[in-house]
């Protein structure tokens, strides 16, 4: 029975693990590295910090609530309609964006595979619609497909992940690790809010560790802790390979909307990390995508009332896909915008905000449950709500242009 129990403590654990790590690694020395290593390490910690203890909030909150509740319900339930059309627009406006991302990202890997493997240099739209022909077949064909296939690309990401260490690790030059500018840490902060974004899962946790808080916490704290040692090893790696500054830097990839892929195959000419490199933000863009795009799909189910008969899938996936498309074809810095998008609004005001009003309310206008409280009092909760507002308002001056950091 105890083996039972700590079996499902670490499927509890990589759980969280694995809903946190997704493609926003490609995009965190690109966002964060113009800052430098340090300063880039501060900013790792401070959010992930932040991360963790709106996922204690969240726990919270879900403990009030009975079985197979997810965010919405619960949303409803403790702020009432507001609540829930706050929480349904939040969740639909974050997976739009995450597709976007996703797809733009997908398109780039394919293109450049194509360049590759045959030598054919062909525009970075056209590979937008193959991407989403090959891989969103799968997403038609439903969970099960996904499964197989996001379980044969989870051990492509791990070992590719383990050659990527054993190639670039010999060229890291540590004297860049000192560079620093800590004017341009803001720019990075939408893209690690989303990076670190994991909070979806904790109703499911709830119920698949039998609503144990104590094993829960554990599996919320263990589970990313691995995903922050993971992204800052990656950022040592890359920072230490690719200058800030350069045709082939990190600011220049930043303009562009690039992922640090390009960056590092144009640093390190060898074929072999070209290869490995590119089959690693494939596998992690791909994973990440299938996750997004079946939640997008079923999140438009149930809003729309569309079943999923064949017709009704086709209906369901042009509705998810189509103006996702049209971004990507149309926005060449797709990618990293969608990102910094998603975390500044959709992940701030969903995994942040929200479960911050949503304990405000049910601690201090409806009396619900003291037994799982999280430390900090009314302090900490509005802490959490002034650093969320701050950080839309900052990425709202950025983007009107009233704010210019680079």
């Amino acid at each position: 029975m105890n083996t039972m129990k700590h079996h499902k403590l670490i499927g509890a654990i990589l759980l969280v693990t694995g809903t946190t790590v997704g493609a926003g690694m490609l995009a965190l020395p690109v966002s964060s590295g113009m800052s430098g290593f340090f300063p880039s390490l501060i900013i790792f910690v401070a959010i992930w910090a932040l991360m963790l203890y709106t996922a204690f909030l969240m726990l919270e909150a879900t403990m009030w609530m009975g079985k197979d509740k997810n965010l919405i319900s619960m949303a409803q339930q403790t702020l009432g309609l507001p609540g829930k059309i706050l929480a349904w627009g939040a969740y639909l406006f974050l997976l739009y964006l995450l597709n976007i991302a996703y797809i733009s990202g997908g398109s780039k890997m394919l293109t450049d595979a194509i360049k590759i493997f045959s030598g054919i240099s062909i525009p970075e739209w056209a590979g937008a619609l193959p991407f989403l022909l090959i891989f969103g077949s799968f997403v038609y064909a439903g969970t099960k497909a996904i499964d197989y296939l996001n379980r044969i690309f989870m051990m492509g990401l791990f070992f590719t992940y383990g050659l990527i260490i054993l190639f670039v690790t010999p060229h890291i030059d540590k004297t860049m690790l000192y560079e620093h500018n800590y004017t341009s840490l803001p720019l990075a902060i939408s893209v690690i809010v989303t990076a670190f974004g994991f909070h979806i899962i904790i109703p499911t946790l709830v119920t698949y560790l039998d609503r144990d808080v104590k094993k829960i916490r554990t599996a919320i704290f263990i589970g990313s802790v691995m995903p922050l040692l993971a992204y800052i090893f990656w950022q040592f790696m890359m920072l230490g390979v690719v200058p800030i500054e350069g045709e082939t830097g990190i600011i220049a990839a930043w303009k562009a909307g690039d992922s640090i892929i390009r960056p590092l195959q144009a640093i390190i000419a060898n074929p072999w990390v070209s290869l490995t490199s590119s089959f690693l933000a494939f596998f992690v863009i791909v994973t990440s995508f299938l996750g997004v795009a079946i939640s997008l799909v079923d999140f438009l189910s149930d809003g729309l009332r569309v079943k999923k008969t064949p017709s009704g899938k086709i209906i369901l996936l042009a509705a998810a896909f189509i103006p996702s498309l049209l971004v990507v074809l149309t926005y060449p810095r797709a990618f990293l915008s969608a990102l910094g998008y998603a975390g500044a609004f959709g992940v701030v005001i969903l995994l942040c905000l929200l479960p911050a009003a949503m304990v405000w309310s049910g601690r201090y206008r409806m009396n619900l449950g003291a037994e799982n409280r999280t430390p900090g009092g009314r302090i900490a909760l509005v802490i959490v709500i002034v650093i969320s507002f701050a950080i839309m308002a900052f990425e709202i001056a950025q983007k009107a242009g009233w704010l210019t950091i680079l």
